[in-house]
């Protein structure tokens, strides 16, 4: 089986194309390095971008960027999801920096685009704004939870790494604890997008900046037990959540264990189903607030 090895992107239609550019630059310290009239790409560094935006009518993350290992026929990729049943599409130089992508979309309507190679931008971190390492994962709402997990780890490979009871799944495509998070709600739409810090003094100084901006947090900072990451979530201009994060577990592929931690419950600590649903929320004890989670 084909599986994708990494999250690159996120894209979202919006309503407020400059209001939402503004925050991903000047608050998240992302870097613009393409624009047109109707879209703009964003880069954390390395890769050519990690947010997409386009004009739309309403605010919404459209589609997720994964890439596929290095030497994969796209040819071969595009069977594989069909004898799915999915429908898919080639698009060839459809962004900047991909000549060639396979797109389908998962069981809620997101939109999957898998590429192989793609150029990266030649930036580096940015020195103002919050200025993330990467994108860490995209979290979702789904109105049938099992079934679109079952769409990530049977289509594209993906391998649980927790539940949190029977409503809340992290799901990883490589060594980082969780890509994608699912958790059941009462519509199909994204919740949070997490991008992740280098430690927890950049977690402070990424609180102090949007203190600055008067924009306030709506969750942390919390110890998360699944994952056991430190993080913070706040809004932007769309009234998203964007979660920033840092120590989160990384599993070792091998023993399907996760590298250990001062902080782990088990020695060793492995993938299972978290009944303490407190614990597993926040080890510190705040729990979030009514209605975080959908």
């Amino acid at each position: 089986m084909i599986k994708v090895n990494r999250i690159v992107y996120a894209s979202f239609e919006t309503p407020d194309l400059e209001g939402q550019i503004d925050h991903y630059t000047r608050v998240m310290g992302l870097t613009l390095v393409d624009r047109d009239a109707d879209a703009a790409y964003l880069s954390t560094s390395g890769d050519h971008h990690t947010v997409v935006l386009r004009k739309g009518s309403a605010a919404r993350c459209d589609a997720l960027g994964f890439q596929l290992p290095p030497g994969t026929d796209l040819g071969d990729y595009d069977r594989q999801i069909r004898a799915h049943g999915l429908e898919t599409s080639r698009r060839r130089d459809a962004q900047p920096n991909i000549s060639d992508a396979l797109l389908f979309a998962d069981d809620t309507g997101t939109r999957v685009e898998a590429f192989v190679e793609a150029e990266g931008a030649g930036v580096g971190f940015q020195r103002a704004g919050i200025s993330p390492n990467k994108l860490g994962h995209v979290a979702f709402n789904s109105t049938d939870v099992q079934k679109t997990v079952k769409f990530y780890c049977d289509v594209l490979g993906f391998k649980v790494s927790d539940w949190m009871g029977d409503f809340f799944a992290f799901l990883r495509c490589g060594p980082d604890h969780h890509t994608i998070n699912l958790v059941q709600g009462e519509r199909n739409k994204m919740h949070h997008i997490a991008f992740e810090l280098r430690d927890w003094t950049h977690i402070r100084d990424a609180c102090d900046l949007l203190a600055q901006d008067r924009i306030p947090l709506v969750w942390g900072p919390v110890r998360h037990g699944i994952g056991h990451n430190l993080s913070t979530y706040h809004r932007n201009a769309d009234d998203q959540i964007i979660e920033l994060f840092c120590e989160l577990d990384r599993v070792n592929e091998d023993l399907e264990v996760y590298e250990p931690r001062r902080v782990h419950q088990e020695f060793p600590q492995k993938g299972k189903v978290w009944e303490d649903i407190a614990l597993a929320a926040n080890m510190w004890g705040t729990p979030p607030p009514e209605g975080f989670l959908d």
